[in-house]
């Protein structure tokens, strides 16, 4: 079940209007940067529009953020212990993947903890992000198949599987399988 307390787009619109205004960027400067169309923006940014993972990521990129940041929205308290009930949760309106934020909010570690419910068929890709250089990523399997493609060749993953990759090169995840792939993502940023 979905966390519906405040609408996801309005609080993602919000989000990406305060990075923006932050880094004293226009609307034109981000569509620059991102290759987001500026109307798409403004429409994402008023919450009239559900984005997808990849023009999120490019945003993201351009932004100098990853998703992760992106999705950790400013909290009154801190707290060590990201209970499931309360953890963000947020579907690609594409490809109909469920990503749920596990890592606590707020804390300023290095890492951030990503559960994802890959289903059947879908297929994500992501550019390369030569901003994201510096952030690495482990695909920890748990359940189904998932093939991964990466800057190092493709490969069949199997549950028990983990692939390590940087978040900078361009990857995509498929599901060609008949049933869900469910895995953890293990970001690190190494950069400062």
């Amino acid at each position: 079940m979905e966390n519906t307390s405040v609408p996801l787009e309005h609080a993602i619109g919000e989000r990406i209007r305060t990075l923006r205004n932050e880094q004293n960027l226009t609307l034109d400067e981000l569509a620059a940067s991102s290759g987001v169309s500026r109307a798409m923006i403004s429409r994402i940014e008023r919450g009239e529009a559900s984005p997808t993972a990849q023009l999120l990521a490019r945003l993201c990129s351009a932004l100098s953020t990853t998703l992760s940041a992106l999705f950790a929205f400013e909290t009154q308290q801190t707290s060590p212990l990201a209970r499931r009930a309360e953890q963000r949760l947020w579907r690609d309106p594409e490809s109909g993947y469920l990503r749920r934020s596990v890592s606590p909010d707020g804390l300023g570690s290095p890492v951030d903890i990503v559960e994802v419910e890959f289903p059947p068929g879908a297929r994500v890709a992501f550019e390369r992000q030569p901003s994201d250089r510096g952030i690495t990523q482990h695909l920890w399997l748990f359940s189904g198949r998932l093939e991964m493609t990466t800057e190092s060749g493709s490969h069949s993953l199997s549950a028990g599987d983990c692939l390590f990759m940087g978040l900078g090169a361009g990857h995509i995840f498929h599901n060609p399988h008949d049933e869900p792939a469910h895995y953890a993502v293990i970001l690190c940023r190494t950069k400062v």
